[in-house]
C-alpha cells in the first residue's frame, strides 16, 4: 500500500470547509431565515451578487460543494479523479480571483485568494503527490 503524502489530509480538510461553507451559504439562498440572513452582513457585496442570481445560485453552490465533498472523500482514497478535479477547482478560483481583481479593485482579498490557490496547486503538484495518485513523471532533459 502506498504512504499517503501528508499534503492530503491538509487539501482534503480544506476542501471539507469549503463543502459545509458552500452548503451553508446554498441553504441560506433558497431557505430564507433570520439566522442565515445575519450571516450575509459579514459579505455584503457578495450578498448583492448571490440575491441577484435568485434561487440558481443556491442550487449550484450546493452542487458545489457536494462535489468538494466528494474530491475531498476522493483524495483520502487515492483516487486519480480527485486529484484532477481538485487541480481544475484550484487553478479556476486562482484565476477568479485575479478577475475579481479588476473588478473589485481589492488587492488583498484577491491576492490572498490567488496565493492561497497557487499555494494548493503547489502542493498537489509535487512529486510525492503526483506519484500517489499515478500521474506519470516528465523525463529530465539532459542540456
Amino acid at each position: 500500500m502506498k504512504q499517503r503524502p501528508k499534503t492530503i489530509p491538509v487539501v482534503a480538510a480544506f476542501l471539507f470547509a469549503a463543502t459545509a461553507i458552500a452548503a451553508v451559504v446554498g441553504a441560506s439562498l433558497l431557505f430564507r431565515n433570520p439566522l442565515l440572513d445575519r450571516l450575509w452582513e459579514l459579505n455584503r457585496p457578495a450578498a448583492a451578487l448571490f440575491h441577484a442570481l435568485g434561487w440558481m445560485a443556491g442550487v449550484l453552490l450546493l452542487l458545489l460543494g457536494a462535489a468538494a465533498g466528494a474530491a475531498g472523500v476522493g483524495l483520502l482514497h487515492g483516487r486519480k479523479w480527485a486529484w484532477w478535479f481538485t487541480v481544475i477547482l484550484f487553478a479556476v478560483q486562482a484565476c477568479g480571483d485575479v478577475v475579481s481583481f479588476f473588478a473589485t479593485w481589492d488587492f488583498w482579498r484577491s491576492a490572498s485568494g490567488t496565493a492561497i490557490s497557487c499555494a494548493f496547486l503547489y502542493a498537489l503538484s509535487r512529486r510525492s503527490v503526483r506519484r500517489y495518485f499515478g500521474q506519470r513523471q516528465q523525463p529530465k532533459r539532459l542540456t
